[in-house]
């Protein structure tokens, strides 16, 4: 029997999936409408869509954007906040930081509880462990009594100084479950062994906030899976690049909240190890928003702690700059009547008005359509049919309030689009340094191939590739994602006194957890990677700087890595003594991931050609562009634009100056036209 790998992606627009049969290196992408009111269907229409067999799929990767919908929704569930005494306002306060300083009307992000939804425990661990005062079990049963009664679904219980000493969260939990049973329970240390009590709290809200949700759908479908036959391993993308089980995934929700674009940045770091391209720009345009990341000598860029709309999120996350630039963003004007792109999104119902699903609202989509650069000849997903009258007169009303052609505005609609991701590659680049016209531009995403020339061009990126099944691509990343844990151990202590052996016993509690963990995953000791490292600052200073750990003269060995990395962040080392803050343990369960398929070489011939296709990039006077399948292409073909290769689930543009040639592994590698510039 074939052995069967499958992916799939839930996005706010459409569900990918990505079938991979190693043995004989076929596959498949295909793309099917998300369904937010029963996910399940959606999913298993998408093993229907690849002709998946359950009983046959040996590995199922999955991502899904629910938990993160029922935050931007506020339908999470409704959640209690158990601290210490005295401490019930840390969640609510927050920090006093203010982002927009000048921005007089501005109100901080709706909270996801009231106050009082917030209760107190006394109890007091100090920050080396030991306990100021003990755990009152009696006021923790009244409290854990008025949360039953209150018809709270999940808790969420955030301790002083519990990554130190996590006794009195462990008491509180066996409390909850023995007064309120029904009830989900989030511990703040389980999630995040560090300090900064706010934090802390925040991601263990976010946790409790969408656990009930992801618990009830997890279960929902692996009860399905499990009654089509299915008894592979069932593994969900998380924030950090990596991958969780599902069983683990119930547990710790909060690690799903980012987990969208991240197999995407996961498939490009492995595509840059195949391809020999190890720094990448990568652009994720899907159909509500536009995800841009780094790739640095083939590896993914982490940083400790994400948002979520000013919420702290204290997990390891991969460095993702979200826009609100999808395929379904909607074009309206302002007060002032100039015309403006997103963040707000037609989403999967009723989407763009070319889907002929009841939009009727202006969308990136609409204006690619009246361009020319998407076309009603090709179905998307194979089977829908855009529809060029309905996208023209969704664009009408604007175009007679600016006074302006179709085309105009559509051109209009496409260059704000293309600005703002401009923009988000800049914040990752330049912004931190770091110069675009270093890197290759890696674009995929259902829209990303219609823009990614001309965001390479105006960034001086030399070069764009778009990688097989672009349109499906995180998806197809997910099967390249290994299982990982994460653990911390916040310890601020002396770097210049700190023995060796502490570090040694530290790191050897962290590793002893971590083995269980894999050990119950089904990963042996052969199949195990344990990554240390160390989060190091000056003295008095508020932020650290994340160092790997060395394997002797440890102390000399951090601070000469740590004054490196300083002064490559921040132009300068100073003379103040070295401070451990935490201690990071990344544990990796080696999964067998799959090799990247060789496309085949074209012998004979060259590119057929569909046709032509009228388009309106620069002018209202149409040019024509040829029209390519990019399912028969094969390595070696090249291609000089201006031309539109439209594939099973997205559409590449390249313009009049842009060469595409065809690589081994199927990827398009285009050369872009320099951007030309007055004299």
């Amino acid at each position: 029997m074939a052995e069967v790998r499958i992916a799939i992606d839930v996005g706010g627009t459409f569900t990918d999936v990505v079938k991979l049969v190693p043995q004989s290196g076929e596959l498949r992408f295909e793309k099917v409408a998300t369904t937010p009111a029963e996910p399940t269907k959606g999913v298993l229409a998408a093993f229907a869509a690849a002709e998946a067999v359950l009983s046959e799929v040996t590995t199922f990767n999955h991502g899904s954007t629910l938990g993160l919908n029922s935050l931007l929704t506020r339908t999470g569930a409704k959640v209690a906040v158990v601290a210490t005494a005295g401490f019930r306002d840390v969640y609510l306060l927050g920090r006093t930081d203010r982002r927009p300083m000048y921005a007089l009307t501005y109100r901080k992000p709706e909270a996801l509880l009231k106050r009082r939804d917030t209760f107190e425990v006394v109890e007091r661990s100090l920050f080396d462990g030991s306990v100021a005062t003990p755990f009152d079990e009696s006021g923790a049963r009244s409290v854990a009594a008025e949360i039953a009664a209150g018809g709270y679904q999940a808790v969420a219980v955030a301790f002083l100084h519990a990554y130190a000493n996590p006794a009195h969260e462990l008491a509180m939990r066996a409390v909850l479950d023995e007064v309120a049973p029904g009830v989900e329970v989030t511990l703040s240390h389980e999630l995040s062994g560090e300090y900064r009590e706010y934090e802390r709290t925040s991601t263990a809200v976010l946790d409790a906030y969408i656990k009930p949700i992801m618990r009830t759908y997890l279960e929902a479908l692996t009860r399905r899976l499990d009654e089509g036959g299915f008894a592979g391993r069932f593994l969900m993308s998380r924030s950090g690049g990596g991958a969780m089980t599902a069983a683990a995934a119930t547990r710790q929700p909060v690690n799903l909240i980012l987990s969208g674009p991240a197999g995407g940045v996961v498939g490009a770091a492995s595509l840059a190890k195949v391809i020999g391209i190890p720094n990448l720009i990568t652009i994720d345009m899907g159909g509500t928003s536009l995800d841009a990341s780094l790739v640095l000598d083939s590896e993914p860029v982490l940083h400790q702690g994400a948002e979520f709309e000013g919420l702290p999120i204290n997990t390891t996350s991969l460095n993702i700059h979200t826009i609100g630039a999808g395929g379904g963003s909607i074009a309206w004007l302002d007060a002032a009547g100039a015309l403006q792109v997103g963040p707000q999104s037609a989403g999967a119902s009723p989407g763009p008005a070319a889907y002929g699903r009841g939009g009727t609202q202006p969308t990136f989509t609409d204006a690619a359509l009246v361009l020319g650069y998407m076309g009603s000849d090709v179905p998307l997903g194979g089977s829908l049919v855009l529809d060029h009258d309905l996208a023209a007169k969704s664009l009408q009303p604007i175009a007679d309030q600016l006074g302006m052609s179709l085309t105009t505005v559509a051109r209009g609609i496409v260059r704000i689009s293309t600005t703002k991701i401009v923009g988000a590659v800049r914040a990752i680049t330049v912004e931190l340094g770091r110069d675009p016209k270093d890197f290759a531009l890696l674009s995929f995403g259902g829209g990303g191939g219609l823009v990614a020339v001309d965001v390479a061009r105006e960034l001086g990126i030399p070069t764009v590739i778009v990688p097989p099944g672009q349109g499906a691509f995180s998806a197809l990343g997910m099967l390249m994602a290994d299982v990982q844990h994460d653990y911390a151990r916040t310890d601020v202590l002396p770097l210049a006194s700190t023995p060796d052996s502490y570090f040694e016993e530290a790191f050897a509690a962290m590793e002893a957890e971590a083995n269980t963990a894999l050990g119950e995953e089904g990963f042996g000791p052969e199949n195990r990677v344990l990554h240390r490292s160390v989060d190091l600052r000056y003295a008095g200073q508020e932020h650290a700087a994340t160092v790997p750990h060395p394997a002797e003269n440890v102390a000399d060995s951090l601070a000469e890595s740590f004054r490196a990395l300083h002064e490559r962040l921040y132009g300068h080392v100073m003379d103040d003594p070295v401070e451990i803050v935490t201690l990071r343990l990344r544990a990796v369960g080696l999964v067998d991931k799959p090799a990247w398929p060789l496309h085949p070489e074209r012998t004979t011939g060259g590119p057929p050609v569909l046709g032509r296709r009228t388009v309106f990039a620069h002018s209202d006077t149409g040019v024509p562009y040829h029209l390519v399948s990019r399912e028969s292409l094969l390595v070696g073909d090249v291609i000089d634009g201006p031309a539109v290769v439209a594939e099973h689930t997205a559409t590449t543009v390249l313009h009049t100056g842009e060469r595409l040639r065809v690589a081994q592994h199927g990827e398009l590698v285009i050369s872009v036209k320099a951007e030309e510039t007055d004299q």
